[in-house]
């Protein structure tokens, strides 16, 4: 693979040349990374896995600390044959957001007809792939409107960032249960965002439901999202929502 080289959002052009392998004809893929690890959050904490890191998102959160605009435009063959080299079975599709690469569904069925046990993570604003076997979505407060009218309805699990400060719209009416059975003060910003999560939790149907603490100022908002927790599974909803502890 070649050195990873900045791509700008304006250079659309796929750039062919004597070092990268396979025809014009063949499908190029955003590769930002490949690698071989354990998943680090998430109901599969622990599980090995490729990773297969794709170029570009529709999004641009505030505090995400993926360089989802470095990437190299890398062949179908070769990405199958960089994956030769590692023994995990599991491959999760990453990003950036992976599912807006307009022909991720090639590189899906190459990976499906290798016996592969395909996973995604994604924001959740577009429909997923038939071909993914496992769903983790993260619905991002910071463009709560986007999700009033559209994005998936189902997944296997959901994360959720606190991004208490940056919640964009109110997209709840009155907290279940009322401001008045909480014990301590809700600020108007967390009672934003725990409309915006409840919200999502009536809106897309999945078995796991977590929160994820969020880096502010150089400190993880760890009680804060504790706290949120906490609120949250006062509710009558039948799946509680747990911490996320994201490692590496």
């Amino acid at each position: 693979m070649r050195e990873i080289e900045v791509v700008s959002e304006k250079q659309r052009v796929i750039r062919l040349s004597s070092e990268t392998a396979g025809s014009a004809e063949e499908p190029q893929f955003r590769i930002a990374e490949i690698f071989e690890s354990l998943q680090g959050e998430g109901y599969n904490t622990g599980m090995p896995a490729i990773f297969i890191r794709l170029g570009r998102c529709d999004l641009a959160c505030s505090w995400c600390d993926t360089d989802y605009m470095r990437f190299n435009y890398v062949p179908l063959s070769q990405v199958l044959a960089m994956l030769q080299g590692y023994t995990a079975r599991n491959i999760i599709i990453t990003g950036g957001e992976p599912v807006v690469h307009p022909r991720l569904g090639s590189l899906l069925d190459a990976l499906k007809e290798r016996g592969y046990t395909l996973c995604i993570e994604t924001n959740g604003l577009h429909q997923v792939p038939e071909q993914i076997d496992y769903i983790a979505t993260s619905p991002k407060a910071c463009y709560a409107e986007r999700y009033v009218g559209g994005g998936l309805t189902e997944a296997d699990e959901v994360r959720i960032v606190v991004d208490v400060s940056g919640v964009s719209a109110d997209v709840g009416g009155e907290l279940q249960p009322s401001d008045s059975e909480y014990s301590f003060e809700v600020t108007e910003k967390e009672r934003q965002f725990m409309h915006f999560a409840q919200a999502m939790a009536q809106k897309i149907s999945a078995k796991q439901y977590y929160l994820s603490p969020l880096e502010e100022e150089g400190e993880m908002n760890i009680h804060q999202t504790i706290r949120l927790i906490g609120l949250l599974n006062v509710t009558e909803q039948a799946n509680k929502v747990r911490l996320l502890h994201k490692n590496g």
